[in-house]
């Protein structure tokens, strides 16, 4: 199989910040291993040498990079690799993708990976735009873009059962069928960030909890704020806060100014501190190594976290509002639904060795089915 895979990077600059760089750079050598022969373009190369890898230039922002696909460049890519299947790492790039095919004479499967989605459902039912893609009020055009971007596809990919599910309900609201396109492949999970949960030391009395995650407004950090303030007060635990990004550039802080306002906020609070990887993937390790536990995102319609798989490959027990993605995959007994409830389970784990012991071994092995080898078979699967 001849696979050309289009990778959109949003943060060349941090690439370790970026979940669709590291998604690409995991599955690329797997698919490989598998029998596919690979082509990544992409601004930068991902995966090994065996990899064949073809430059584009970086979207300057989010926007452009959902509709401005640059169909000459397609045109003459295609036409240079001759894939049997495409994927479209940008759903919304779909439509574009299909034109180029046609222009450039080749009949090649689409497929669609939904690395985000561009909405949510409130408990009533009610569809949400996502904020972060609603600047100028362009979230009902990227909402649309997305639709038809899945009408496009032969192939539709999510993260998750409840990707699957919040996908279907969109594109039936959009009158697009997905028929039996549809399929579940999970992001592979860093082989690098493995720990036997026994290696793991266990809190005794006092712990250490972990948010790495993007300090973006849209994903809940005032929510998390919150909840910090009370944990290093009410509980025996202190936290360790990821900046994932370091220093932005101007574009980018002029777009989104709030992970700067929320780190400088969350920096400011005694028994926090912030701390950066620099892009470093071994210190980055070593941050997770010395916490005890890691804290999920507050995101609505958090469809995937390759930072909460990141702790639990480490062994650390993951608490997590009972929300999207979360309430699927989180241990029911590490879910909460208020502060007071996450208050208490944090203090539970920092102070009951049992309790602690249980929740390391179980979060590494909620890891286990996304090897690179397993998510690639899947995937292959999804395309045949």
């Amino acid at each position: 199989m001849r696979l050309l895979y289009l990778l959109n990077v949003s943060n060349p600059n941090r690439l370790s910040a970026d979940s669709g760089f590291t998604f690409a750079d995991l599955l690329a050598p797997a698919l490989t291993d598998a029998g596919a022969d690979v082509t990544v373009a992409a601004p930068v190369a991902a995966g090994d040498a065996r990899v064949s890898f073809e430059p584009t230039t970086a979207p300057t922002t989010k926007y452009r990079a959902r509709f401005d696909p640059g169909l000459d460049g397609l045109v003459g890519l295609i036409r240079r690799t001759r894939p049997e299947v495409v994927v479209a790492n940008q759903v919304e790039a779909a439509p574009a993708i299909r034109a180029a095919l046609l222009e450039a004479g080749t009949d090649a499967l689409i497929a669609g990976y939904c690395h985000y989605l561009p909405f949510s459902f409130a408990d009533d039912g009610n569809l949400t735009l996502d904020p972060s893609l609603d600047d100028g009020g362009l979230g009902r055009s990227v909402l649309l873009a997305f639709a038809a971007g899945l009408a496009a596809c032969d192939r539709v990919l999510v993260h998750s059962s409840t990707a699957a599910s919040w996908t279907t309900a969109a594109a039936v609201r959009m009158g697009v069928d997905l028929a039996e396109k549809l399929h579940v492949v999970p992001a592979p999970r860093d082989e690098r960030l493995l720990r036997d949960p026994a290696d793991a030391t266990v809190p005794d009395g006092k712990a250490v909890a972990v948010y790495n995650h993007r300090l973006y407004a849209h994903y809940g950090t005032d929510q998390f704020t919150a909840l910090a303030r009370r944990l290093v007060t009410e509980a025996p635990v202190r936290l360790t806060v990821m900046d994932l990004f370091g220093q932005r550039s101007p574009e980018r802080v002029r777009l989104d100014p709030s992970p700067e306002r929320h780190r400088d906020e969350l920096a400011a609070l005694d028994g926090v501190t912030v701390a950066c990887d620099r892009g470093d993937r071994v210190r980055y390790r070593n941050l997770l190594a010395v916490a005890h536990f890691g804290i999920a995102p507050f995101r609505a319609g958090c469809p995937w976290s390759m930072s909460v798989i990141d702790c639990q490959g480490m062994g650390l027990p993951v608490i997590a509002p009972r929300t999207g993605w979360l309430a699927e995959h989180i241990d029911p007994e590490l879910l909460f639904d208020t502060a007071d409830q996450a208050v208490g389970i944090a203090a539970r784990l920092a102070t009951d060795a049992e309790f602690y012991r249980v929740h390391a071994k179980r979060a590494h092995a909620a890891t286990s089915e996304f090897t690179p080898p397993a998510v690639a078979a899947r995937y292959l699967e999804a395309l045949r």
